[in-house]
């Protein structure tokens, strides 16, 4: 095991071992005293426990060197939120090369940047015992792909996952970033949750298809960050016409219109679309994302007019 590992999984360990299995005796009188209060008691119970988890919740803290915090995510896997955060990535360096741009992958089971941004290896550790970050395209890349083999399944309980995100919040040595997009995964479980109330973030970009069951789901990504008092910069549909190559003929594979239709009703911007296209593919599967790699494409600069409405509606950053 490696420096890097034992970095990673340091306490994380402890924390699966502890805990025993719960006395059947005090379930009972856990239940018992359940059914006892009633009325004002009820009412007291309630506001008592708000009191204790609100001291529970972890205080927000910046993460060092850093100014900015865009977070992309949604609802539902299989939508190109991996691809978006990327190509969101490279099009916010291209937009102002004086900038400096990371991209962090939290997605503990699934992540994708490495291979998408074409990097191997295992980042090394700098003399404060912080992982440095691997570099190409000029963006910094953190991922967990970094720190297991590429086929190794991660098989995890949630307290082991969430000391994994910690030190991937809190482990890192990215030097001075203007900006951090961080590769969500999908859903509104418990690493959204952690991250969103463990760091300020300065907005939330919400990807989805227009298809009605991808769009379920997007909605109500969009309302968790509303409810941890994330801003939701806007929602950018993806895969959103296929045009055949040869007769020039446009489709709605996943419907028309559907992440617009939704925008309107949760009061949100269509930050652009995103056509179903063959190059995005072949791009991200080769580690040559679209937007390096075919710069003047449409679909690149479908990515950089993204970029362009992201920088629009994020707030000025901390002094």
């Amino acid at each position: 095991m490696g420096p890097w590992q034992r970095l990673l999984l340091s306490g994380g360990l402890s924390l699966r071992a502890g805990g025993a299995a719960p006395d059947p005796r005090g379930v009972g009188r856990a239940l018992a005293c359940r059914r006892q209060f009633s009325g004002a008691e009820s009412e007291n119970l309630r506001q008592r426990r708000t009191q204790i988890m609100s001291r529970g919740l972890p205080k927000q803290k910046p993460i060092e060197g850093v100014k900015q915090v865009i977070v992309v995510a949604s609802g539902k896997g299989g939508v190109g939120k991996s691809t978006t955060a990327v190509n969101l990535a490279l099009a916010l360096a291209a937009n102002d090369s004086s900038k400096a741009v990371g991209l962090l992958d939290v997605d503990v089971y699934g992540p994708s940047i490495p291979k998408m941004m074409n990097l191997k290896g295992s980042p090394e550790l700098s003399q404060n015992n912080l992982m440095r970050p691997l570099l190409n395209y000029g963006i910094s890349c953190m991922s967990m792909g970094f720190l297991v083999e590429e086929t190794a399944p991660v098989i995890w309980r949630g307290l082991l996952v969430m000391s994994a995100i910690d030190k991937l919040l809190r482990q890192v040595d990215w030097g001075q970033l203007d900006y951090l997009v961080v590769d969500m995964p999908p859903g509104t479980g418990d690493v959204q949750l952690s991250v969103s109330q463990n760091i300020p973030i300065s907005g939330a970009v919400i990807v989805s298809t227009p298809q009605d069951i991808a769009l379920m789901d997007a909605h109500k990504g969009a309302e968790m960050f509303r409810k941890v008092h994330v801003p939701v910069l806007g929602l950018v549909q993806n895969m959103s016409v296929f045009q055949c190559p040869k007769c020039k003929h446009k489709t709605h594979i996943f419907g028309a219109d559907g992440a617009r239709k939704l925008a309107q009703t949760l009061d949100l911007d269509v930050l652009g679309d995103i056509p179903l296209h063959l190059s995005i593919r072949e791009a991200s599967d080769t580690g040559q994302p679209v937007v390096s790699s075919q710069p003047e494409s449409e679909e690149a600069q479908a990515y950089l007019r993204i970029a362009v409405e992201v920088l629009r509606r994020l707030p000025p950053p901390p002094e």
